[in-house]
């Protein structure tokens, strides 16, 4: 792995952790869509590493359908949880302070721009 990449999957995970703190997003909004546009994953390999990191959780069983059908990326999934938990942290210390109704707006404006991207990205 080059330092490159390593320092995207931080990004991911700093950023999916700040806004799940901060609107309650993360797995398939952010890094679902940072892992391919960013890392060029397929959208397969991209659900099974979001999945992965999210194992604890939520997605044991459908984690292992990915790991066997070969669409898992371990690696990935443990850098981007571990600077998500960080990012989780100073996300939601920063929502807490705000007034609810920015952190919507915060929130619908995320949502638009990450639905634009897949709608109009090949």
């Amino acid at each position: 792995m080059t330092a490159s990449t390593f320092a995207i999957l931080v990004g991911i995970g700093l950023l999916a952790g700040i806004l799940s703190g901060f609107v309650g997003i993360g797995g398939g909004v952010i890094i679902v869509p940072a892992l391919v546009f960013l890392l060029g994953l397929s959208q397969h390999d991209a659900q099974g590493t979001s999945l992965a990191l999210m194992l604890p959780p939520i997605g044991i069983l459908a984690v292992m359908n990915y790991y066997k059908s070969g669409n898992l990326n371990i690696t990935y999934a443990i850098i981007v949880a571990a600077t998500f938990i960080i990012g989780g942290y100073f996300g939601s210390k920063l929502s807490l302070k705000l007034e609810p109704a920015l952190v919507k707006r915060v929130f619908g404006i995320i949502m638009l721009l990450v639905s634009l991207k897949i709608i109009f990205t090949k």
